[in-house]
C-alpha cells in the first residue's frame, strides 16, 4: 500500500533501487545533493544537477521541464552518504513563474524500478519560494527511510544549498540556472494549454489487462530505469507503452462545443479507430490539425521513453542477477556460472523483445495518423512538396502556426513530425552555419553548410511572407559582406524585400537604427495607450529581419542593437532571423550568451540538436527543402509581389 506522507512523515523503504517522480505542472528544475549524518554537502561534486546530472548512485534531469524521473540506486552511493536530498527549484526564465506559490503545488512519488508506488508527497503551503527541499532518503541503523521535507526558501538556490553547508552556492546556484537556460533554449517550446482538460490521451494497457488506462503525464525520463517487470512476477511486461494507441481521444474537450471533427470509421473488434485527419480540440479545422500535431509529437515521445526505460530496466536487471548468481565463487567457473549467464540474458531478451513489440504497435497506429493527416495540412503546417502550394493563394488572416522542418527519433527515422511554431513568432530563429557533430555536418565542407544555411534562411522568409496577408509583414536583410547574393535571388527578383540588402558597416548600422526606432516608438505608444499617436509613416506590419553572416561588419555598438531587437522585438512585432556561425563571434565571449540563448536553433542539415518538451529526447531536425527542379518558392513569392502591388489579396 503506498504512503501518502504529510510534512515531516517518514516511511521505511523496501528497496534500494527507485524512482523519485515529481510532477508539477510547470517546468521545475529537479536535482539532488548527497549529506553526510548531519546533512552537510562537502562540495559541488556531492550535488546533482542539469548541467552536472550523474553522481554514483543518482541520475536526474539534463533539463527544466513538468515532468521528471530521477533514478536513484542507494548501494551505489558513496559509504560517507547517509542522506539523498531531492531539490526543486524554478527556472529563472523571462515571463516564467518566480514563486511556487503561483503554480499548482508539485507532487513527488518514490516508486519501484516497476512504477509501484512507495511513499507519495504533495508539497502544499508555499507561497513566496522558488526553491525547495521535496524530501529526502536518509539512512538510519543499516535500513534507508524517506522523510516528506516540503522546506522552501524564498531566496532560491542559493539559500536552499547555503542551508546545506555548501561553499560557493550563490556561484553554483548561478551556473545551475545557465545549465538550465542552455537546455531550454534547445527545447522546442509546447503549445499553449487550451482547456482543462485538453490533453491528448493515449489509453495503453499492459497485456492481458486491454482496460488499463496509463495518463500521458506518466511518461518517463528517458534516463531513467524503469517500467518493466518480468512476467512471472505479475507486473507489466513492456513499461508503460504496452497497447496500442487509441484515437477517440476521450478528453479531448473545449470549453464549449467546436464544430464537430470528422468521424472516424467504425473499429473491428479489438482494434482501434482507423485515424482521421483533425482528431482533436478546436474550433477550426486548422486548430484541430495543429493540436493533432503536437498530439503526435508528445505520444512518440512518450511511447519512445516508454521504450527506452523498459530496455534499460532489462539491462539493469540482468545485471543484478549476474550479480546475484556471480557472488558466490562456486559459480564463478563450471556449467553453473555458465548457465546463471544464459538465463539472464534469456530474461533480458524476452523483457526488450515484448518492449519492442509494443513499440512496434504504438509506432503503426501514429504512422497510419501520420499518413491522414500530412496530405490535410493547410500550406502553412505543409512542406514544400505538398500539393496545397500548387493551389497557393495569398491568405487572408494569419494562420496559428508555420512548419519549420521536421522532427524524428532513431528508433523509426521515416515517422516525421511536422516542427510547427506559433505565429506571430514568440521568439527569433538562428540557422547555424556552423560545424556541428552530425554526421550530416561532417560529410558536408564548410562553405556548403554556409550556403545552404542561407538556403534556408531564405525558405524560411518567404513561407513567413507567403502565410500574412499581403502587406502585414516585411522582411529586411543585413548581408555586410554581400557574399549571400545567389541565396537572397529569390526574394530580391520578386520585389517582396522591404530594401535592398544592407551591405557595409553602414547599412548594418542603418538597419539596425531604423529597427531599434519601431520598438521604442511602439514601446512608448503601447505603455501610454495611444497606439494611434504613431507617426503615419511608420511600417506596422510585422518585421523580420535576416542578418548573414554575423558579427561580420557588426561593431560593439551593432552588437548591442541587435541584441536589444532579440530580447524586446519580438513583443513588439519585430523578430530575427540569424545565419551564423557561433565560433565566429567566439571573441564576444559570454557577452552573446543571451542572444544564442534567446533563439531557436536550427540546421541547414541535420542534426540532433532539439528537445522535446516532455521527456528531453534529443530529436533530429530536418530542414524543409524544395522538390529538385521544382519552382514552387519563386511561384509562391510573386503571389505575394503580385499581391502588394495591387494593394489586395487574390
Amino acid at each position: 500500500m503506498t504512503a501518502e506522507l504529510v510534512r515531516g512523515q517518514n516511511h521505511t523503504l523496501p528497496q534500494t533501487r527507485l524512482e523519485i517522480r515529481v510532477s508539477a505542472g510547470t517546468p521545475v528544475v529537479a536535482g539532488a545533493t548527497l549529506g553526510d549524518e548531519r546533512g552537510t554537502v562537502h562540495g559541488i561534486e556531492w550535488i546533482a544537477h542539469p548541467g552536472s546530472p550523474q553522481l554514483p548512485g543518482l541520475e536526474v534531469s539534463r533539463q527544466a521541464a513538468a515532468d521528471h524521473r530521477l533514478a536513484v540506486d542507494l548501494d551505489a552511493v558513496p559509504a560517507a552518504v547517509h542522506r539523498v536530498t531531492v531539490l526543486l527549484a524554478l527556472p529563472m526564465e523571462a515571463g516564467g513563474p518566480v514563486r511556487f506559490g503561483a503554480v499548482a503545488a508539485p507532487f513527488v512519488a518514490v516508486t519501484g524500478l516497476e512504477g509501484t508506488e512507495i511513499a507519495t508527497f504533495t508539497l502544499t503551503g508555499l507561497d513566496a519560494e522558488s526553491a525547495v527541499a521535496a524530501l529526502e532518503l536518509y539512512r538510519r541503523q543499516g535500513d534507508w527511510k524517506v522523510r516528506a521535507v516540503g522546506q522552501g526558501y524564498a531566496g532560491g538556490l542559493a539559500a536552499m544549498l547555503t542551508d546545506q553547508g555548501v561553499t560557493g552556492a550563490a556561484e553554483l546556484a548561478r551556473s545551475i540556472h545557465e545549465a538550465v537556460a542552455r537546455g531550454m533554449a534547445r527545447s522546442v517550446a509546447p503549445p499553449p494549454p487550451r482547456t482543462p482538460d485538453g490533453d491528448r490521451v493515449r489509453h495503453t494497457a499492459a497485456i492481458g489487462d486491454p482496460a488499463q488506462p496509463v495518463s500521458p503525464s506518466a511518461g518517463p525520463a528517458p534516463s531513467s530505469p524503469a517500467a518493466a517487470t518480468d512476467s512471472t512476477a505479475g507486473g507489466p511486461t513492456a513499461g508503460a507503452s504496452t497497447g496500442p494507441i487509441d484515437y477517440a481521444h476521450p478528453r479531448r474537450q473545449a470549453t464549449a462545443p467546436p464544430p464537430p471533427p470528422p468521424t472516424a470509421p467504425p473499429a473491428e473488434p479489438g482494434r482501434p479507430a482507423q485515424p482521421v485527419a483533425g482528431d482533436a480540440t478546436g474550433w477550426s479545422m486548422e486548430e484541430r490539425l495543429y493540436n493533432q500535431v503536437w498530439g503526435m509529437f508528445e505520444d512518440l515521445a512518450r511511447t519512445t521513453a516508454a521504450y527506452r526505460s523498459a530496455v534499460d530496466f532489462a539491462e539493469s536487471r540482468m545485471d543484478q542477477e549476474l550479480d546475484r548468481a556471480l557472488s558466490d565463487p562456486r559459480n564463478r567457473i563450471g556449467g553453473a556460472g555458465d548457465r546463471a549467464r544464459e538465463e539472464a540474458r534469456a530474461k533480458r531478451d524476452q523483457l526488450t523483445d515484448r518492449a519492442r513489440e509494443a513499440l512496434d504497435r504504438d509506432l503503426a497506429q501514429l504512422a497510419a495518423e501520420s499518413a491522414v493527416v500530412e496530405p490535410a495540412l493547410p500550406a502553412a503546417f505543409a512542406g514544400w512538396d505538398n500539393p496545397v502550394w500548387h493551389a497557393y493563394r495569398v491568405p487572408m488572416e494569419i494562420p496559428m502556426a508555420l512548419r519549420i522542418g521536421d522532427l524524428h527519433l532513431p528508433e523509426n527515422p521515416d515517422l516525421r513530425i511536422p516542427l510547427l511554431v506559433r505565429l506571430p513568432l514568440e521568439r527569433g530563429i538562428w540557422v547555424d552555419s556552423g560545424r556541428t557533430a552530425s554526421e550530416a555536418a561532417a560529410l558536408t565542407d564548410t562553405d556548403r553548410l554556409r550556403r545552404l544555411a542561407m538556403d534556408n534562411a531564405v525558405a524560411h522568409a518567404a513561407r513567413l511572407l507567403a502565410v500574412y496577408p499581403a502587406g502585414e509583414f516585411s522582411v529586411h536583410v543585413i548581408d555586410p559582406a554581400g557574399s549571400a547574393a545567389a541565396a537572397l535571388a529569390p526574394l530580391v527578383n520578386s520585389g517582396v524585400l522591404a530594401g535592398p540588402p544592407a551591405s557595409g558597416a553602414g547599412g548594418v548600422a542603418s538597419v539596425l537604427a531604423h529597427l531599434t526606432r519601431r520598438v521604442d516608438l511602439v514601446q512608448m505608444a503601447i505603455r501610454a495607450g495611444a497606439a494611434d499617436s504613431l507617426p503615419p509613416e511608420l511600417d506596422t506590419a510585422e518585421q523580420l529581419l535576416i542578418v548573414n553572416d554575423f558579427p561580420h561588419g557588426f561593431d560593439d555598438r551593432a552588437v548591442t542593437r541587435l541584441r536589444y531587437l532579440a530580447d524586446e522585438g519580438p513583443s513588439v512585432g519585430v523578430h530575427l532571423l540569424m545565419v551564423a556561425d557561433r565560433e565566429d563571434a567566439s571573441a564576444y565571449g559570454p557577452v552573446l550568451d543571451p542572444l544564442w540563448r534567446s533563439l531557436l536553433r536550427i540546421t541547414p542539415v541535420a542534426d540532433d540538436h532539439l528537445a522535446d518538451p516532455w521527456v528531453g529526447h534529443a530529436w533530429t531536425y530536418e530542414p524543409l527543402r524544395t522538390p529538385p527542379g521544382s519552382r514552387v518558392l519563386e511561384q509562391v513569392l510573386a503571389q505575394v509581389a503580385a499581391a502588394r502591388r495591387t494593394g489586395r489579396r487574390p
